[in-house]
């Protein structure tokens, strides 16, 4: 995903004075923006045109918000950004285990909420990034990801599908492979802010990973650390691509 000078958002709440909120403090943020109060206005929004990023709430009012995440991840990358009103730990933990970037419970301030947006736009734009070179790629397990494109792909060149949290994470890894890594330095590495108390986002991104990669059974990639947090247990090699590999980034 390329990082746009106006970034069109899509709101979808079906709340009209939160809507209507959002809508003027996004606008007055240099945002271009979409408003839906349910999914089905959301998918008209969707169908007419490019979104870069959804902010979603999880009480809409045809169906739950967690079940449209879940379908839109099952068909789209574009970022998504779940509003929740519930207070228990389990349902951001489910919203992160259907597919979404990020979460922000309400109350909240629409400051933090635009802060939240462009550190996940810029997390999905990182192929514009200075420093990242367009061919290093790291080898590890029979797979190969890219940091320009955010893409991984298997030995049998099969990309893997992955959301932009989730290459996040597997880069935090790849990039300190051996070193054990506690969970607030891997939130504060890949989000860029301290992790809130009980914060469990990284275990179950650590889940989704391990099940994408094939790791779920063994526990050989990604180490669980007593006490401590996680390993990246296998070698990881980085360089240019190899020849016989470059038809994977075509």
């Amino acid at each position: 995903m390329r990082l746009v000078e106006n970034p069109h958002v899509l709101v979808v709440d079906d709340d009209h004075e939160i809507r209507k909120l959002l809508g003027r403090y996004l606008q007055g943020q240099s945002f271009r923006v979409s408003l839906a109060e349910d999914a089905r206005s959301a998918e008209r929004c969707l169908a007419s045109g490019r979104i870069d990023l959804v902010v979603l709430d999880l009480m809409l009012p045809d169906v739950s918000g967690l079940d449209f995440c879940r379908s839109l991840r099952a068909r789209s990358r574009v970022p998504i950004i779940l509003l929740t009103a519930l207070k228990e730990d389990v349902d951001r933990i489910i919203g992160l285990e259907v597919g979404a970037d990020d979460y922000l419970g309400k109350p909240f301030n629409p400051r933090e909420l635009v802060a939240r947006i462009r550190a996940v736009l810029r997390r999905t734009s990182a192929a514009e990034a200075p420093g990242v070179a367009p061919q290093q790629r790291f080898r590890f397990a029979g797979f190969t990801a890219t940091p320009a494109t955010r893409r991984v792909v298997s030995a049998d060149g099969v990309e893997v599908p992955l959301t932009a949290a989730e290459f996040d994470l597997l880069m935090a890894f790849l990039e300190r492979p051996g070193r054990m890594l506690s969970r607030d330095q891997l939130l504060d590495i890949t989000q860029g802010r301290n992790a809130a108390a009980f914060d469990r986002s990284v275990d179950v991104l650590v889940s989704r990973l391990r099940r994408k990669l094939g790791d779920a059974g063994s526990f050989q990639m990604f180490k669980t650390l007593r006490n401590g947090g996680y390993q990246f247990a296998v070698e990881v090699e980085t360089g240019e691509p190899r020849a016989g590999r470059a038809r994977e980034e075509t």
